[in-house]
């Protein structure tokens, strides 16, 4: 075989056989960042719309509630696409002569609908229920970003499976009152943004969420340090109000024991507790998502 082949052959051998895994080695990791990058999740893009819709401008402009719009995102599967009936609520009465808003206009004439292109589009084998994480604790920027501050709506995450996966198994980062599931400017809880939390009894035939009550403002009297001012939606009867800073406060009736939370982590174990949420490994279980 020395006839044939060359002693620098083996050599040769060995280097093309290390290049070739080098090249398989480099082919999987293009693949891995192409499947996660914006080309394939479309994270970032702003689509064409019929209308060029303004979330800043109708919710941090005119102070428009996010469920004005997306009438069942509180029990139904979907947030739903406001009908052209709710648009002319308004510009029946102005910018009725905008060029902008032609096809609003002609949708309401005609009674046909604007195809809009959706933003937020999962695969057809992952079932998600809007439902269920409004009414447990998962806020709207949590998953759809600052939408507030968005001129035209895109997809601030990647919506793959590994981005649903790390919240499932450890939700309670994410986790907040449920009066503040709008509240797109709220801060997880941190020792300048300090969060006082109280359960009360469940009541027969309502969710649980509602047993917690939260607030950003000391319930106990003056605000804590480099605490907001502003209050939750829940009414606090702060004059049988009792405060705690640790977790674990006794709870009666008619009072109600606060506890102050300067950690995110631990406010969302508490919540977890209360809202009964499922543990991570029953939310990481394949039923969950596909049906």
């Amino acid at each position: 075989m020395a006839q044939i082949f060359d002693r620098s052959s083996n050599a040769l051998a060995r280097a093309s056989l290390v290049l070739t895994g080098l090249i398989v080695i480099a082919l999987g990791v293009t693949l891995d960042q192409l499947q996660r990058s914006p080309w394939v999740t479309r994270q970032g893009q702003r689509a064409d719309q019929p209308v060029p819709f303004s979330h800043k401008h109708h919710v941090e402009g005119l102070g428009l509630q996010c469920q004005y719009c997306h009438t069942t995102v509180e029990k139904s599967s979907y947030a739903g696409i406001p009908p052209t009936r709710t648009c002319m609520n308004c510009h029946a009465q102005i910018w009725t002569n905008a060029n902008l808003l032609e096809p609003v206009r002609q949708s309401w004439a005609t009674g046909q609908s604007i195809v809009w292109t959706k933003i937020h589009d999962l695969p057809d084998y992952a079932y998600f229920s809007h439902e269920i994480h409004v009414n447990k604790g998962l806020g709207c920027s949590s998953c759809h970003g600052r939408v507030d501050e968005m001129p035209i709506m895109y997809q601030q995450s990647t919506l793959q499976m590994e981005w649903c996966l790390n919240c499932h198994r450890n939700p309670a980062v994410n986790l907040r009152p449920t009066s503040e599931i709008y509240n797109m400017a709220w801060k997880p809880a941190s020792e300048l943004n300090p969060v006082w939390c109280a359960a009360a009894d469940v009541k027969t035939g309502t969710p649980t969420a509602e047993s917690v009550s939260c607030t950003t403002a000391n319930p106990g009297g003056a605000a804590g340090a480099g605490g907001s001012e502003q209050a939750s939606l829940h009414l606090i009867p702060a004059a049988n109000a009792q405060v705690t800073d640790a977790p674990g406060g006794a709870m009666g009736a008619p009072q109600l024991n606060y506890t102050k939370f300067t950690n995110q982590e631990a406010l969302g174990e508490f919540l977890i507790e209360h809202y009964h949420i499922r543990t991570p490994r029953e939310l990481s279980s394949c039923e969950v998502c596909h049906r």
